[in-house]
């Protein structure tokens, strides 16, 4: 992140997660990121001959927190109780927490709120050994591709916040390319793979189709 001063580009909204070095999920993000170089994310979001599905999805589902992560980062002092009083993605949009185990019927609360939560929720899932295993040979559970599901379907909601509600702000921080490239490298991901329901989609669909049809 440059042109910005230290202080905030470090500043993550919470601690990184990060993958065992020497781990065969460490080779996998260090392939995600060369291919990411060569500026051709179509390609760099296929998966890589005779690697595992689950495991490739895992890798790059803790890559996205982690982006969405430092992005949020940057805005935080700008999202607000005050400002952002309801979690929404513009006038049409507005979501509501539920985690299904603490928080079972949906709760409406502010932006800041709801992202500490989802953001937290999303950790404990990729902190949880059983679901995103880091060792080797160890299998990954049945459900998965639904819980990694889950998760890109709740962090797509970040980006769609940030778009909506705080893109002055961003310009401002002249982060906007890198919003953009991590936006357009998670649609190319999920799509890739199918990962989230078009309608989910919804609040961005327009700059999703814009970010497509440059890349044809």
């Amino acid at each position: 992140m440059s042109g910005t001063s230290g202080s905030r580009s470090s500043k993550t909204f919470k601690p990184k997660k990060n993958i065992p070095e020497g781990s065969h999920q460490y080779e996998l993000l260090k392939h995600a990121e060369a291919t990411l170089g060569s500026g051709n994310l179509r390609q760099a979001v296929m998966l890589p001959e005779g690697e595992d599905l689950n495991e490739w999805i895992a890798v790059n589902t803790v890559d996205f927190f982690n982006q969405i992560n430092m992005l949020y980062g940057t805005i935080t002092e700008f999202c607000t109780e005050t400002s952002c009083s309801v979690m929404s993605a513009g006038p049409r949009y507005e979501y509501h927490w539920a985690d299904g185990t603490n928080i079972k019927k949906p709760i409406k609360c502010s932006a800041p709120k709801y992202i500490d939560y989802l953001m937290t929720w999303v950790q404990d899932q990729l902190d949880d050994e059983t679901l995103f295993p880091s060792k080797i040979g160890v299998p990954f559970p049945k459900n998965f591709m639904s819980v990694a599901k889950t998760i890109l379907k709740r962090l797509f909601r970040v980006y769609a916040h940030i778009y909506h509600q705080h893109f002055d702000s961003v310009m401002q921080l002249q982060e906007e390319a890198h919003l953009n490239t991590s936006f357009k490298h998670f649609i190319f991901f999920v799509q890739e793979f199918n990962l989230i329901d078009r309608r989910e989609l919804a609040p961005l669909h327009d700059l999703i189709e814009k970010l497509g049809s440059k890349d044809r």
